[in-house]
């Protein structure tokens, strides 16, 4: 079984250590958050924070990340009220969505490093690829955010996500967590 935190909740998979922890976080853990591009590392749509660094999960096991600290784009807050999320939502530099999480944790990991981060940091520090053609809104959706979290603007909040991660993380088998799931009423269906 390999053993890490994800999302600030310690987790045990059983699954082959060889897995790529975006295929563990995708199928077993219900966290959907964490897209799947190319596979190849890439796109960066699979970006997730491994101990405070934009890793993308497609290249990596679990059993690399034993003991590690992984956060996905569902850990970053509960409510979207992450400077970075804030930031995206209001620059309008979300379009498909589908590339948009991997950018959000990577500029969130940016922001952790360097509050007020040039331009040429942002474009080495986010590669990501986007259909969509996001790029000129990019820049300025980070420079925005580290100005949120530098507390001199203020945004107002983009709208709440419409399910509880505990609810999205009912019934996933290969996942063991000490925290005890809930378990359905008899009113509940499934």
């Amino acid at each position: 079984m390999t053993k890490f935190t994800v999302n600030d909740r310690p987790v045990q998979y059983r699954m082959d250590p060889d897995t790529p922890l975006l295929f563990a976080l995708r199928d077993a853990s219900n966290l959907t958050g964490t897209k799947y591009g190319c596979g190849v590392g890439d796109c960066g749509a699979c970006m997730v924070d491994i101990d405070g660094e934009a890793i993308r999960s497609c290249l990596v096991t679990i059993g690399e990340v034993e003991g590690r600290f992984v956060t996905t784009i569902e850990g970053l807050s509960r409510d979207r009220g992450h400077p970075v999320q804030q930031a995206f939502a209001a620059t309008g530099a979300v379009q498909c969505g589908f590339c948009t999480p991997g950018m959000v944790m990577a500029a969130a990991v940016l922001l952790r490093k360097s509050s007020n981060p040039t331009r040429e940091e942002i474009e080495t520090a986010l590669p990501n690829l986007c259909r969509c053609g996001v790029y000129p809104r990019l820049v300025d959706a980070v420079q925005r955010a580290g100005r949120v979290a530098r507390r001199e603007e203020r945004l107002s909040s983009a709208p709440p996500p419409g399910i509880t991660p505990e609810d999205a993380a009912d019934a996933v088998p290969a996942l063991t967590s000490p925290v005890q799931r809930r378990e359905p009423s008899a009113d509940t269906p499934g």
